[in-house]
């Protein structure tokens, strides 16, 4: 009986612990790593982008009207919105002469192709030359941050602290030495496995945030026990009046 009793609360205790493999995010991936993979809706346009679309023909003065007239001399929000085409809920954007356009779906490259093909094809510009580019771009953090989730920014030189101080900044129960980012660029997953403690870091090319970027923050030590039944304190004063009572039961039989 008493060999029962051991066993159930050997028991107990190992199901009441946590583990890390339960906690952390892609706790299977060991270092970085670069795989391949079908990327045919990389990057897209979606709603709520904001493009800039240039046109530049031979004579400056004909493709006037088919293009932005202010320059884009500052990255603010409401400067890129103010100067840009904003992609409505529709998926529509505005343009000049041509009117409603839809161009969700599209990478940047389809849609100056679209775009050109529709100026030659209506008789509006002869052979002009189409730039298509987003002005904005989303990256998410998620883990051991004071504000997790998917964030919109405006600045293409967004470095990887910005990035974490629009998420509040870590948690001081967050791993600063195995920072995870996972990356989608020209049909690759690259994921780096990388230090905050490091110097280094400042000449990696994880440093500058790309579009749709994530970044994975893991628990300490500390965190993942502590999310665990034993780790609380008012279940260790549980568990040790449990054993205690059982002790006592144990010697009184």
């Amino acid at each position: 009986m008493k060999k029962i009793i051991l066993f159930l609360i050997t028991i107990s205790l190992f199901t009441s612990c946590s583990h890390k493999k339960q906690i952390v995010y892609l706790d299977d991936i060991k270092k970085s790593s670069i795989n391949k993979i079908d990327l045919v809706n990389e990057n897209n346009i979606q709603i709520g982008d904001i493009l800039k679309i240039d046109v530049n023909t031979v004579v400056p003065e004909a493709s006037l009207p088919y293009t932005n007239i202010e320059e884009f001399k500052m990255n603010t929000k409401e400067q890129l919105i103010l100067n840009g085409f904003v992609v409505n809920k529709d998926s529509l954007i505005t343009y000049p002469v041509l009117g409603k356009i839809n161009v969700v779906g599209f990478s940047e490259d389809l849609l100056a192709t679209k775009l050109k093909d529709l100026l030659v094809n209506g008789g509006h510009l002869t052979n002009p030359h189409v730039t298509v580019k987003k002005l904005n771009s989303k990256f998410t953090i998620l883990g051991e941050i004071r504000n997790p989730g998917t964030f919109t920014i405006y600045d293409n030189q967004l470095n990887i602290f910005q990035a974490l101080g629009l998420g509040g900044d870590l948690l001081i129960t967050a791993k600063r030495n195995n920072i995870k980012l996972i990356r989608q660029e020209n049909g690759l997953r690259k994921i780096y496995k990388f230090s905050l403690n490091n110097s280094e870091i400042f000449d990696k090319p994880y440093y500058f945030i790309k579009s749709n970027d994530i970044i994975i923050i893991e628990p300490n030590f500390s965190a993942i026990k502590s999310a665990g039944f034993i780790g609380s304190p008012a279940s260790i004063a549980s568990i040790s009046s449990l054993l205690l009572s059982i002790t006592l039961l144990l010697i009184n039989n």
